[in-house]
């Protein structure tokens, strides 16, 4: 008998809160978050790698950095610009040539029985603006039956 089908969510908090991001998690009853910016810093309040990861921790949901699946400055710097569809372009050369082994060992990962239940989180609201697409889309090539829920 098959298990249930495996699943990963997405979200952004550029316009969230921590109590409303926590909040959103909770209802999803996502255990994991695995933080995919390169750079795992903000100006918003409680969105830096420390704080964030200890708000989490306080409501039993893990934290993970993943710094080899964020967006190098180069290329964010595309998205921040308006030229997302070059910014896309450039990212999915990136992550295949950089770190295909990486999402590799996500895509096994997250289709691996009893993994938590994880959402891959960044700033990006939209995720049709945000890297988090190409990599879900590059899971998905990998692991066809990955379901993915953006929040």
């Amino acid at each position: 008998m098959a298990g249930p089908q495996p699943t990963v969510y997405t979200i952004g908090y550029e316009k969230l809160l921590p109590p409303e991001l926590v909040n959103e998690l909770m209802v999803a009853d996502v255990q994991r978050v695995i933080d995919v910016r390169y750079r795992p810093q903000s100006r918003r309040a409680g969105m830096s790698k420390t704080r964030l990861g200890e708000t989490l921790a306080d409501h039993r949901i893990a934290y993970e950095h993943r710094r080899e699946l964020g967006t190098p400055p180069d290329i964010r710097h595309d998205y921040k610009s308006g030229r997302v569809v070059e910014g896309a372009a450039r990212f999915a050369r990136y992550i295949e040539e950089e770190h295909g082994d990486a999402l590799d060992a996500l895509a096994e990962e997250l289709c691996t029985e009893g993994v938590p239940t994880t959402a891959l989180m960044c700033l990006e609201d939209d995720p049709e603006h945000c890297h988090r697409r190409i990599l879900t889309d590059a899971l998905q090539r990998r692991r066809p039956d990955l379901r993915v829920i953006d929040l």
